[in-house]
Order: structure tokens, then sequence, then C-alpha cells
């Protein structure tokens, strides 16, 4: 960052040797464009901003300069200089309004109270929540597993049942005639916001299978009938927390449940592809960890379809692999050979990264000489062997599978040494091809290795083939009826949605296993399937409220893998063209990758290890898509989420994110009831809402709230209005005024977050007044100025007055959910909030905004000048109460947390060409412009690429 005052002492060498003033230099610049940014900065800079700036520089003839011998003008160019800065100054001022803010606040400042936040209590009061609501989904899982296997249990089987249900394919499908396809009876679908405005029904399931599957199936229509018992389950789960999203049952035979009851659209080609038993959830609840070695035949007589199978089968098989999982593949034929060298004689996490990795090495195996199982063999239980003694992997089950056209010789006494008697590494065969002459030694290895044999002759086969030896590895968790709760690693199911148009959503799920109770068949382990509930990652981050983690403060989750689940810096979507599509591996992101300070990776240790803790850090955080960047320190704070494999961190920077300013509504009964009776409350004090004991008392105040120009952070959570359909289509303004008004006692509100919104409304009540008074008395000649001034505080109060008809506003995306940088979002304070919050109070932020698109060419669109409005709290300095505990202001004015920081911006009509000459060569400067009317002003560059 480079900070210099106009004019200010110093010499640098010229083009010929001679020595200049930096006055001189100014002088000599102002010809070239690269030179002209600074410029700009110090004096005549915005010569550009129309109409603005070309009020300014009536006073500063620059076309003189080269009449005049040089040294003779750096006087001018200083007074230029000087009066430029000054005359902007006072504009962005009187635009602004800071000076009027800050007055209101001084007003008030013995009704302030600063506290220092407790990072690791609020660490652990955020975990607390967060474990509240994931429990809530755990029990309904919980619920639904018993009455699926209850229902199982008073179920018998009939071969020849015939039942009727709601296919989510046909439901509302008619034929020629008009009338509904079989299992497509009328279903009422409804529009509803709490499930992405999807249509559904929410009073009854339904039920979806993949093309490959016959939907007549007597397995299938047993298992649909025996399932229904669990509709009841679904709406009375939903009844009890309404918070519930998506309800499921993925059935073994492969039918899914979903409630509530949706309709599924096929593919572009008319194929459902959706199979329930390929979910990650899915298999993950199925079965326990496991270290698996695939074993492939690269031998002659594996050539042309045979190893188009055994890839396809490989391929199959890891994608039935998660991240608790450690795979390796060793193809083989007169010799052993790793298809990637670099992981020779270990076993790695079946991760999405390792997988695809893995996939794009099985499509280049070749065949060719004579294979040699007793090597393949050999070197597989020598892995395991090391890896269980070593205690790494998943120190859980072990498998080998053996994928070959059945020549195979030379094995048992690689069995006898490795494996029996105790078999503690199951061996799974697959017999590629029609060829059945070997499926006798094939099936012997299967069977004496308490594995499964199947045979695999074309490439439709592979799915259902391969899924069997999940049921083989479920059988002891089935025996021993062991219901572990599993939770997934974030992902995007647009699969499972595939046919609506909603954007994609980070979620995880939770998952538990359903097994048969029945006598007969209880030692032969049979999983029933898996049933589960879905939780938007959103949702849970909002248990950490923005407000209470400051300006640069952050929360963020990750696993026990140290794979991010939610982190601001987090973003799994690109663009293709109008669509947004995940990123490949955009769910195995590790937190060193995004927490990149953290070169010892101890946040990551200790995260990963569960524990409960802080450190600090020295960090660099990119902003205005990585234009600018902050040096900031950091303390973080982290514990664990009991009961499930998460970690949770918060981030507190120093300065702004170590104290919360809190305005204290709150007042004696004897005052309220004094205003009752027609009396006048104090100066400076500010009425309770929640102690006041009549409606009339909370009422004051409440009219500060009600102006159409005030709006609160759309992504924040003031009151919960997801949940009950009446509340649905409330803003959160709206829902805060039913609030403080008593007129929905079911209303659930953030009380605290409210006290603040309506401190800073009534704070900032009288800028309204302000500014309307101010575009009143605007001269046509200086009406162009200022588009716009606006605030907003730490509490996300928008205040915002347009100086110009609305058709005439530069930039109309700006503070809009479009431009998502200058808005308040769960993730970030807006951009400008954030730079303002850097500089003295007293100073102004300036910053060009450029037009995007085709025909933009490139040209700014408006300038913007932020600053920030403290005041001075228990002795502490206005500086120190800024960077501590400011309130916001910004000349479209914007505000900040921790203080009374409040950002203003200006923004300002530019004549677009002249800006982006001036600019050519340095276009991402900000500049920062201090001082206050008592001094002379002082410009500051900031280039912060």
């Amino acid at each position: 960052m480079m900070r210099g005052r106009v004019g200010s002492p110093g010499t640098r060498e010229g083009p010929a040797g001679n020595r200049f003033s930096a006055d001189e230099l100014l002088t000599v610049a102002l010809p070239s464009p690269q030179h002209m940014a600074m410029v700009g900065v110090a004096g005549c800079a915005h010569i550009t901003a129309q109409p603005l700036l070309l009020h300014l520089l009536m006073r500063c003839p620059v076309g003189r300069v080269f009449l005049e011998v040089l040294p003779t003008l750096s006087w001018r160019v200083k007074l230029w200089a000087d009066t430029f800065g000054g005359d902007l100054y006072n504009t962005v001022t009187k635009y602004s309004g800071s000076l009027l803010l800050q007055k209101k606040y001084k007003d008030v400042e013995s009704s302030l109270k600063i506290e220092e936040v407790d990072g690791l209590e609020l660490v652990r009061k955020f975990s607390e929540d967060m474990e509240n609501m994931l429990r809530r989904k755990v029990e309904a899982v919980q619920n639904l597993v018993e009455a699926a296997e209850e229902a199982d249990l008073n179920h018998e089987f009939n071969e020849s049942l015939v039942f009727d249900y709601y296919n989510s394919v046909l439901i509302n499908e008619r034929d020629e005639k008009g009338n509904f396809v079989e299992l497509g009876a009328e279903f009422l679908l409804e529009s509803n916001g709490h499930f992405s405005n999807l249509p559904v029904n929410t009073s009854i399931s339904s039920v979806q299978l993949p093309t490959n599957v016959y939907n007549k199936d007597p397995d299938i229509l047993n298992g649909v009938y025996m399932s229904e018992a669990l509709n009841a389950v679904f709406v009375e789960n939903f009844q009890r927390d309404p918070t519930l999203t998506w309800q499921y049952f993925g059935s073994a035979t492969g039918f899914f449940r979903i409630y509530p009851g949706i309709k599924w659209t096929p593919d572009e080609n008319g194929v459902i592809t959706f199979d329930c038993r390929n979910r990650g959830w899915y298999i993950q609840a199925a079965t326990s960890p496991k270290d698996i070695v695939i074993l492939v035949d690269v031998s002659g007589s594996m050539k042309g379809l045979r190893m188009t199978i055994a890839k396809h089968t490989i391929t199959t098989i890891l994608d039935t692999l998660g991240e608790n999982d450690f795979v390796n593949i060793i193809a083989y034929n007169d010799y052993v050979h790793y298809i990637e060298p670099c992981f020779k004689g270990i076993l790695v996490q079946a991760d999405r990264d390792n997988r695809e990795h893995f996939k794009l090495l099985v499509e280049e195996l070749m065949v060719k000489g004579v294979g040699v199982v007793d090597q393949a063999l050999r070197e597989a239980f020598q892995i395991l062997k090391q890896f269980q003694e070593a205690k790494q992997g998943s120190l859980c089950n072990q498998a080998i599978m053996l994928i070959s056209d059945g020549a195979v010789e030379d094995y048992e006494p690689v069995f006898e040494k490795y494996n029996w008697p105790d078999c503690k590494v199951r061996v799974f065969t697959y017999l590629i091809g029609r060829e059945v002459s070997f499926a006798d030694r094939m099936k012997w290895i299967a069977c004496n290795n308490k594995g499964y044999y199947t045979q695999i002759s074309t490439l439709a086969d592979t799915q259902e083939n391969v899924m069997e030896y999940l049921h083989v590895l479920s059988r002891p968790m089935v025996i021993n009826h062991d219901h572990d709760i599993i939770w997934t690693e974030a992902y995007m199911d647009s699969k499972l949605l595939s046919s609506q148009a909603q954007s994609p959503t980070l979620l995880t799920t939770v998952a538990m296993p359903v097994f048969s109770k029945k006598n007969e068949t209880r030692s032969h382990g049979i999983l029933l399937g898996v049933v589960g509930s879905d939780v938007a990652l959103r949702e849970l981050m909002k248990l950490a409220p923005r407000y209470k983690l400051g300006v640069h403060g952050y929360a963020f989750l990750n696993t026990n893998n140290g794979y991010i689940l939610s982190h601001p810096d987090l973003r799994p979507l690109y663009r293709e063209g109008k669509k947004l599509k995940p990123k490949p591996n955009y769910n195995s992101v590790d937190l060193s990758e995004v927490e990149w300070e953290d070169q010892a990776e101890s946040l990551r240790t200790a995260m990963i290890n569960r524990e409960t803790g802080t450190l600090s850090m020295d960090v660099k955080v990119p902003m205005d898509k990585g234009k600018r960047v902050l040096f900031l320190t950091n303390d973080y704070f982290f514990t664990d989420i009991s009961d499930t494999p998460f970690s949770l961190g918060v981030v507190l920077s120093r300065g702004h994110g170590e104290y919360i300013l809190l305005g204290n509504t709150s007042v004696e009964e004897g005052d309220c009831k004094g205003d009752e009776k027609g009396g006048r409350k104090e100066e400076g004090s500010l009425y309770s809402f929640a102690e006041a004991p009549s409606t009339k008392c909370r009422k004051h105040g409440l009219h500060d709230l009600l102006h159409p120009d005030l709006a609160l952070a759309s992504d924040w959570i003031y009151c919960i209005t997801d949940i009950d359909p009446d509340h649905r289509k409330l803003s959160q303004l709206e829902a805060v005024i039913r609030f403080l008004t008593r007129k929905d006692p079911d209303l659930e509100c953030d009380e605290e977050l409210v006290r603040e919104v309506l401190f800073d409304a009534v704070v900032t009540a009288p800028m309204e007044a302000y500014w309307t008074a101010l575009a009143l008395n605007i001269s046509e000649e200086s009406e162009q100025l200022v588009d716009m001034a606006f605030l907003g505080t730490r509490a996300g109060v928008l205040r915002s007055s347009l100086f110009v008809g609305s058709e005439k506003v530069s930039d109309r995306k700006f503070l809009t959910p479009e431009d998502e940088a200058s808005v308040f979002t769960l993730d970030r304070f807006p951009l400008w909030y954030r730079q303002a919050s850097e500089h003295p109070a007293g100073s102004f932020v300036f910053n060009l905004r450029w037009a995007e698109g085709p025909e933009s060419a490139g040209e700014p669109m408006v300038v913007t000048a932020s600053t920030a409005v403290a005041v001075t709290v228990d002795k502490k300095t206005a500086i120190a109460a800024v960077q501590h505990c400011g309130r916001a202001v910004q000349t479209e004015l914007r505000g900040q947390r921790s203080g009374l920081l409040r950002h203003r911006q200006q923004r300002v009509h530019s004549d677009l060409q002249e800006v982006r000459r001036a600019l050519t060569m340095q276009p991402e400067l900000c500049w920062v412009m201090g001082g206050h009317p008592a001094g002379e002003p002082t410009w500051h560059t900031a280039d912060t690429r």
C-alpha cells in the first residue's frame, strides 16, 4: 500500500537526470495516462467524474500547465490539489450526512455499552444450538427406522400381491383417452416455500423407481405395501419438527419412498437413472467403513468385451466407496503392478479425488500375457495386514475384490497362509463373461473366505451384481442390530431433483439402516434398506448469527476427515452459460486449502481430533474478487458438535471482532407510564419493546421502522418465517414489526437482534429528514452530483435516499441480491462496509464501480465514497472505537458492526471516458481521503491488488 500526502516533500530523477520536487512531478505527470491516476488522486483527479468532478475542476485550469515553466507551477498544482480535495471532501461529507449521524450517536452515548466477545463461549453456544437441531433430525430418522422394522415384522410376503401406489413418474399422467394411467392417479401438488417452492404434497409420500427396476415386481410391490406405514410417521415427524426437509426410505430392492410426495420427470432420453442404492448416504449407512484391494486380471484372455465389463465393474465398485473407506487397485498378468505406482504398498482414502484418478487409470489398462493370481493375492493380503497392524485405514472391514474370467490357479496356499482359519479378510469374486467353465473355482474362493460370488456377463448386469457385496458386509451389523447413525459429507444432490429448476444446495444427510427383525431371517442378516433426512447446511449456519461475528468474522464447519462442510470461501459452483454447475471435487476441499495460512496444520489437526481450543493467525483476506487484500490478525475458536463427525470454527478479527456494541433500549416502568400520560421521553433515551407494560409504550419508536426506504438484510434471520405457512409470505421487516406489536404471539424472533434493529432505527431516523431536505434544496446546477445516499448498520439495517429519479440511477443492481458484494449476506458484510471499517474515522474510501457486460467497453459506472463514523465509549478514542466497536456510515451510506461505524457511500456520476483514461494503467486503485473540515484533507492511494 502506498500512502502520500499531496505535495509532500521528496524528489525523484527526471528524464534528463534533473531532480524535481514531488509537486513538480505531479505537473509533469499530467499528460501521461499511467501517471494521471496519481494526479487524479492528489489534485485534478476526477476531471473525469461528470458532473461532480467537472464542477470541481472549474477551479483547476489544467490546460495552462503546458504554457508555463514547470518549476514555477508547483505551487499552483498544490493549490489546485488542496482546493479540489477540500471541495470533494465537503461534498461527500454534505451528502453523506456523516457529521449529523456522528452527533446523533454522541447524543445517545450514555446509553451505549461495549462488551468484549468471549470467542470460546460463543463457539460453544453455537455448537450447542447446532447439536440440538441435528438431534431432532436424528430422532425423526429413528422414528422411521422403528416404524419400518415393525411394519416388516407384521407383513407376510405375498407373491401374487396386487397393489396400486403413487408412482412419482406416473402420477397425474393421462392416456390418449384422458384417463389416468396405471399407478398414475391424481396426486395433489402445491408449491411450498419450505421445499424450495417445489410442488409437493405434504400429506403423503410418493415412490420412485429407476428405469431398470420393474414397478410391479413382487419384491417391489411387497416392499412398497409394507412401507406404506411410513406415511403417518413422515407427517408426524414434520409436524413435530417443522424444520425437517426431505425424509425418505431407500429400499434394498431399489424403490425410493420420498416425503413430501413429488412429481419425478425423466431425463431428455426418457430414463430415470436415479437409484437410491448408489447414493452415498445409502452405502455409508448400509455398511461399515472398509479397506478394499481390487485385483483385476489383465491377461490376454480378458481382451475385448470382457475387459470392457471388468473396467465398468471396477468403476462401479469405486462408486460404492466413500471418505471413510480406503482402497487400492492392482492389475496382474505375468507380474503384479499397481495401476498408480505412487500408491505402491499402501491404501489411500477413497475420496472423490482419488476415485476419479483411479477411474482414469483403469481406462488405460491393456491386456497381455498370462494371469498369475497367487502373486496378486499375496500382495493384497500383505497390504491389508500391514495397515491393520499399524492401526491405519478404516480399522473395520477388510476385503479383496477379485475380477477375472476365471482362469485362476495356485490360490489355495495363499489363503492358508494369510486368511485361514479366521477369514478376517473377505474375498468377493466377479466372474467376467458368459463362460462358466471356471465358475466353480471363483465360487470356491468366495465361499471359503466369507465373501460372495457373482457372474457379470453384460454391462447391464454390473450395477445389480456389484451391489451384492454391500449386503454381505452389512450382515454383522444386521445380526447384531447395530443401528449406526451416519452423517454424510457435504454434497449437492442435483440428481435427486434433476427435473426441477432449483439451484443446487449444499446438504448433509443423516441416515440409518433398516433390518429385518423376523426370527426366521434374523440369522441371515437381511438389510431392508436405509432411511434418511436431508439437512441444508445453509440452515445450519443460520444458527451462527452474522451480527455476532463482527465485520470480518465468520463461522465454518468441517468433517472428521478434514473436509469443508461450510465456509465463506468455499465456492462449489461455476457458471456454464446461464447454468450453475458443481465444480469437480467440490465436496472434498480440505480445510488447509481455504485456511492456507495454517501451514503447520495446527488448526486442521485440532479440529479433526475434535478438540476445543483457540489459536491466532496473521491472515491475508482477499476482497472484491481478489482485487484487494486486507491484512488481519484472526483469532480462531473451535469445538466439536456432539454426536456428529463435525467440528465448528468461529473466526473473530482483532479489533472489530473483539467487541460488540449494544444499545440500551430498556427504561424504567415509570418513564413508560409517563409517556402514556402525555409525557415525553428524555433526549437520548430509547424505550424498550420487551419491558414496556403497554402497547402504546411498545410502539414508541416503531414508526422509525416503517419508512419505505428502510430495509433489513434479507439473508439474515431476525424472525423464523419459513415454518408456519402463515409466516412464509412475510418479509423479515414485516415479521419484526408483527413481533414488536405483539400481533402474532407464535412468531419466534431473535430478541437481541431485534433490539439492536430498533436501536439503530431510532438513532438513524433523523437521516431521512436530512436527506429529504437536502434533495429539496439541490440546485439545478448540482442536481446530478449524487445518485443516492444510504446507511447500513451492524444489525443489517439499511436506509437509503435517492437524489435523482429511480430511472436515472447509474447502477441499478447496487444494493440488490444481484450484486451480492454490495449487500449483507449470510457469510459476509458488504464490500463497502468492510473496506471503510479498515480506515480511520473521518476518512473517505473512494472506489470506481465498473460496468459489466459486452456493451460496457470497460467503462466505470459510478464513483463511490465511504466513511466510518465512530463515537467514543468508555474513554476510547474515536479511532479506537471505530476499529473496535464502530457503527457504520457510507455515502451511499453503509454500516458496520462492532460499534458505531456507519459507512456512507456516495455514488457520483462520472464522465466515463475521462475516468477510464485517467485510470487506464491502474484501474484497480482505491483512494482514501483523510482529514476533517478543521484541517487540510489528505489523500492516500491504496493499491491493494
